[in-house]
């Protein structure tokens, strides 16, 4: 049987590893919220591009784009997943990865065949478990610099331009 100072010394892990998980999942909430208020920021820019493209597509309504199209009656479908790399986001990825379930679902019901690309270890970790055909991934660990990171997603986005 273990004796008082060993009981003691136990608990006192414990409550070190319950502090230390706390205190991640603060710095976890913080960078999240950071993000959040940079995106509301983008907000205004993204919106404009938007309606640039919605003014572009009238002034020439002759000309369709092959992305402007709505392809309903293609056979295979292509999902997007983006999900963090750490799982310290609170219900973050819990919800992106039910909200792709049940796309999977929709899309495998009206007969498409799917595949998906990665954005994040979660995701890419899921989509392996689901049985999902996965095309493409990009895992950028918390440890890389915005430059590299930005820059990896660049190629990822013009491998996808290429292959659309």
């Amino acid at each position: 049987m273990a004796g008082m100072k060993e009981i003691r010394g136990k608990i006192k892990s414990v409550q070190n590893t319950r502090k230390i998980t706390k205190a991640m999942e603060m710095v976890a909430a913080s960078k999240m919220r950071r993000a959040q208020e940079r995106m509301r920021a983008a907000r205004p820019y993204a919106d404009k591009v938007r309606a640039i493209a919605a003014h572009m597509s009238r002034a020439n309504p002759e000309y369709r784009h092959p992305f402007m199209v709505a392809n309903d009656g293609a056979q295979t479908a292509g999902i997007i997943l983006v999900t963090t790399d750490k799982g310290l986001c609170g219900g973050l990825n819990t919800n992106v990865l039910r909200a792709t379930v049940q796309k999977f679902k929709e899309l495998e019901e009206k007969g498409q065949k799917v595949e998906a690309t990665a954005i994040g270890s979660k995701g890419l970790g899921f989509l392996n478990r689901f049985g999902a055909k996965v095309l493409s991934q990009v895992v950028l660990y918390s440890r890389v610099r915005d430059a590299r990171a930005a820059a990896a997603l660049r190629r990822f986005a013009d491998s996808l331009a290429i292959s659309a």
